[in-house]
């Protein structure tokens, strides 16, 4: 949101003509959604990537030393507080089936479970629909009704009482000052969206 608003008011500074604000910020929607949802899968890719590689080199030392990982299940176990003998049944159980052991492993081990280990395209999906939502909101108004500076006033609005509304929900679910975290967000979005705003206009003037 702050970034398409910033990119919003820098046009709408540099030109009065909605058509170019607009197009403007439907460019800088579609950018950022797809670079966002770009780097979002090719993060949790490689992420995924690195897990999948240390499952594998576990499920090898599995296959070539039964006996030891047993014994670190065992010990695993009983730092956990199981007794010494509830801990070698349970490992032992877990061994008599190669993919709960692996999976036991790989808990205890690296801290991961390997039926849940992220899925890229979802990541990605839901990077990009976050993106637009936020992205959306200061060109509503050049969408709905282009009447030059009205639409740029509206649109100042909306976005500035969107910030707020974020603002003020992220500090109420972190146990925060609703009020000081709503000013904040504006603060912050507004800052930025001001200081392109005035760029845009000096550049304008410069090229009329």
């Amino acid at each position: 949101m702050v970034s398409n608003f910033s990119l919003v008011m820098g046009v709408a500074g540099a030109s009065t003509n909605p058509d170019f604000v607009l197009l403007a910020g439907t460019a800088g929607l579609l950018a950022g959604a797809f670079s966002m949802a770009a780097g979002e899968y090719i993060s949790v890719r490689s992420q995924r990537d690195i897990y999948e590689s240390q499952i594998q080199a576990e499920r090898t030392k599995l296959a070539e030393s039964a006996g030891n990982e047993e014994q670190e299940l065992v010990r695993s176990y009983e730092k956990k507080g199981l007794a010494p003998v509830a801990a070698a049944h349970v490992a032992h159980h877990l061994m008599s089936n190669p993919e709960l052991a692996l999976d036991a492993i790989v808990r205890e081990r690296l801290g991961l479970s390997p039926r849940n280990l992220g899925s890229p395209w979802n990541a990605a999906i839901v990077s990009f629909l976050a993106f637009c939502a936020g992205a959306i909101v200061p060109i509503i108004p050049y969408i709905v009704a282009k009447s030059g500076g009205a639409t740029f006033a509206v649109s100042a609005g909306v976005s500035g009482g969107a910030l707020l509304v974020v603002g003020g929900s992220l500090a109420l679910f972190s146990g925060r000052n609703v009020a000081w975290g709503a000013l904040r967000m504006l603060l912050a979005g507004g800052a930025a969206a001001a200081v392109t705003y005035g760029v845009g206009r000096l550049i304008g003037v410069a090229i009329n």
